[in-house]
C-alpha cells in the first residue's frame, strides 16, 4: 500500500502522537519512513520567540540541535518498531513549502502530520503548516488530531 511515509513534525507533544500513528501504520503496511523538521532561519527581526535573545550563530546551532534531537527520537520510536527511517533536517522560511518538497523528493506517497486544531482569529493569524499542507501538496495527507 504505502513504501514511504513521511513524518513532518515540530517537536510538539501532538506532533509526537502523530509520529507514533505514523510509525503504526507503516508497520502493518511495511512502508519505511522519513522523518522531517524544518526550522525557520534567523531573522534579524524576529517576531517567533525561540528566535529573540539569540544571534545567528546562536540560534542556527541551537535550532539545529533540538532538530536533531527530535529527529534522533523518531528514528529510536521507527527502530524499536524494526522499520527503516531516514532523517531529513531543512532550513526553511515556510515550512509547508519544506514538507511538501521532501516528500516529492524523496518519493513519500503519504504524509501524516499532526493539526493543533487552531480555529478562528488565531488560525489567520499563526496561519496553519497544516492547512497550507493540505492545500499545495500532491502527496495525500493524514491529518492526525
Amino acid at each position: 500500500m504505502y513504501k514511504n511515509i513521511l513524518l513532518p513534525t515540530d517537536g510538539s507533544p501532538l506532533a509526537a502522537r502523530a509520529i507514533d500513528a505514523g510509525i503504526a501504520l507503516a508497520k502493518v503496511t511495511g512502508a519505511q519512513l522519513t522523518a522531517l523538521v524544518a526550522i525557520e532561519p534567523f531573522h534579524l527581526f524576529a517576531f517567533a520567540p525561540e528566535q529573540l535573545g539569540y544571534n545567528q550563530a546562536s540560534y542556527s546551532s541551537h535550532a539545529r540541535a533540538e532538530a536533531t534531537k527530535v529527529l534522533d527520537a523518531v528514528a529510536a520510536k521507527a527502530a524499536a518498531a524494526g522499520l527503516r527511517c531516514d532523517i531529513v533536517l531543512r532550513e526553511a522560511d515556510h515550512p509547508h513549502e519544506a514538507i511538501t518538497d521532501v516528500a516529492d523528493s524523496t518519493g513519500c506517497d503519504l504524509i501524516v502530520m499532526a493539526s493543533h486544531g487552531r480555529r478562528g482569529v488565531s488560525a489567520l493569524v499563526l496561519g496553519s503548516v497544516t492547512m497550507k499542507v493540505l492545500a499545495h501538496s500532491k502527496t495525500p495527507v493524514l491529518v492526525y488530531r
